[in-house]
């Protein structure tokens, strides 16, 4: 407590004189470790369903279907890319992950109502969980879920018939009417800290590019730490994961409340720091190397 405080009084007395200052020069980066739990990894092939959970519109479908193309493309977009992103999990044990878009079914008549209780979101997944699968669950803007706010998305494992093996779910939410401040953040005024002006989206919608973080967090934690026994730090059941432990972080400079320098699209103002298939954009959160132990963003 001493030290924060002593800390947090160095940094009044250097905003109050206008001596400037970097925060880096304040404190020293210290390396982070996510130990591995000799678990099995998410590797191969991965095909990636999507559960459409209200309504979503084709183009809403479309951003986040290229997102997920996007990280195993063939194709080589321009620097920085989604893809060179991706190849950060391939540094965690066992080699690459491919992700295809496999099946995607349109729920638009909400069969279990608009609130979601957390055992509602294995039961969707099970619709198609399989080996070597992850089922993604995308709830609309009008769907409250259990913890919403408290998180911005979640990953697990089911069950897969009567055996032993499991396969992966992952469930992430529309923030644009609920907790944007949290969970589309950089994209929307935060909740807390220092009242920056939002950045501009670079599809143009807050809720679906802030999902697009999200689901980025969410593939890679899962594909790093499916089953509770792969890489992360701290308690299994509230783990830092490989980009859960670089929360907030986009850019290089970020500190809480910046993101970081990121490029800026010039006919749009938009932010971003990724470019995808069809001529799409992306802003991506860091990931951990493990071949370095700190947080590496694509700028």
């Amino acid at each position: 407590m001493a030290a924060s405080a002593s800390i947090y009084n160095l940094l009044t007395l250097l905003l109050l004189s206008g001596i400037p200052f970097t925060f880096s020069e304040l404190v020293k980066e210290q390396p982070l470790v996510l130990k591995y739990h000799n678990g099995p990894l998410l590797k191969g092939k991965i095909t990636v369903n999507l559960i459409w959970y209200g309504k979503f519109s084709p183009t809403q479908r479309s951003i986040i279907v290229d997102f997920i193309n996007s990280l195993s493309s063939a194709v080589k977009p321009k620097v920085p890319s989604a893809s060179f992103w991706w190849k950060t999990t391939e540094k965690y044990k066992s080699g690459s992950s491919t992700l295809v878009v496999g099946k995607q079914i349109l729920l638009e008549n909400y069969p279990l109502g608009k609130t979601l209780k957390n055992p509602h979101l294995p039961a969707l997944a099970g619709k198609f969980n399989g080996v070597g699968t992850v089922s993604v669950i995308l709830t609309a803007k009008d769907v409250a879920v259990e913890g919403f706010c408290m998180r911005c998305g979640t990953h697990g494992s089911n069950r897969v018939g009567r055996g032993r093996v499991r396969g992966t779910f992952i469930w992430v939410g529309n923030s644009e009417t609920q907790c944007p401040g949290q969970c589309a953040w950089p994209f929307h005024q935060p909740i807390y800290g220092p009242q920056t002006p939002p950045l501009v989206a670079p599809n143009g919608d807050v809720g679906i590019d802030g999902m697009i973080i999200n689901l980025a967090t969410l593939l890679a934690n899962t594909v790093t730490n499916p089953f509770n026994n792969g890489y992360f730090q701290g308690p299994a059941d509230a783990p830092l994961e490989a980009v859960s432990a670089c929360t907030g972080i986009f850019g290089s400079g970020s500190y809480p409340g910046y993101p970081g320098k990121l490029l800026v699209e010039k006919s749009t103002g938009a932010s971003y720091n990724a470019n995808g298939i069809n001529g799409r954009q992306y802003l991506l959160p860091a990931m951990w190397d493990p071949q370095t132990s700190r947080c590496k963003a694509l700028v």
